[in-house]
């Protein structure tokens, strides 16, 4: 018995060792440089400048935050393999048209390898693994519910990108569709990429972990709410139609994942 309970003593304190500190001390910083840069794009004429140095610290904050649960090794291993997955998405879209439609990007955004531009593939690898933390919050037990609730969770934000990278004239659709000229076969391409992209994380950090990374669920509120207060107010012209519908899509995963990381 005294070994048995010598054994439980010794692995809760294993489970109790408090994780490291710096990755989730540099994630913080790059996230509160991240939304200084946001605010910076909407009060001044550089706003497709700036929205890369946003994505760039998105990804930064997002690899931090998973560093501090899961080691830097795998984070930068998730981190990697999303942004091979996206890449290879649009590269695929770009030439077939499958899974997103037909469309094209513009000369803007550079590099842009292959005619994918490096900056989308590293938004998918960064906001990808906030939503695998968002959804891993939501059902910590994993398997197909978790990845479905991240595919979800991370089309929901392009409820807000799609229509932001249009009206900055970064690609352009053949057949634009009814949500602000953005075509349905787009959203049904990104939970199909995105589920990919859940599956993908998950067999690098694990399927069954216990919680998520909280900094990365922080990351994917403050981009909800972020991109809820720019469509609503800064943007010139405002658009409250994407302002609701991504805010109440994105707000939607924000209250779940809150209510079961900080139980009442």
């Amino acid at each position: 018995m005294g070994q048995v309970r010598g054994g439980q003593v010794g692995r809760r304190e294993r489970l109790a060792k408090p994780r490291p500190r710096a990755p989730v001390v540099i994630g913080t910083g790059l996230l509160v440089a991240m939304v200084m840069a946001q605010v910076l794009s909407g009060v001044r004429p550089e706003e497709l400048r700036l929205t890369s140095v946003v994505v760039v610290l998105l990804a930064a904050s997002a690899v931090a935050f998973l560093a501090a649960r899961h080691g830097p090794a795998r984070a930068a291993g998730a981190f990697g393999a999303v942004v091979a997955v996206g890449y290879a998405a649009e590269w695929v879209g770009v030439r077939t048209g499958v899974p997103f439609g037909e469309y094209d990007y513009t000369p803007v955004l550079w590099p842009q390898p292959g005619g994918v531009p490096v900056i989308v593939a590293v938004a998918w690898g960064g906001m990808g693994l906030a939503a695998h933390a968002v959804a891993t919050a939501i059902v910590p037990g994993g398997g197909p519910p978790r990845v479905a609730v991240g595919a979800l969770a991370l089309t929901a934000w392009d409820l807000f990108l799609d229509p932001q990278m249009l009206r900055l004239g970064l690609w352009t659709w053949a057949d634009p569709g009814p949500y602000r000229g953005v075509p349905v076969s787009n959203f049904l391409g990104w939970l199909a990429v995105s589920a990919l992209v859940m599956v993908v994380i998950d067999a690098i950090v694990g399927r069954s972990a216990a919680a998520a990374a909280g900094g990365l669920v922080a990351l994917y509120a403050v981009m909800a709410a972020m991109e809820t207060l720019a469509f609503a107010a800064v943007f010139e012209p405002p658009d409250r139609l994407v302002a609701v519908a991504g805010g109440v899509a994105m707000g939607t995963f924000v209250v779940l994942a809150g209510r079961r990381r900080w139980p009442r």
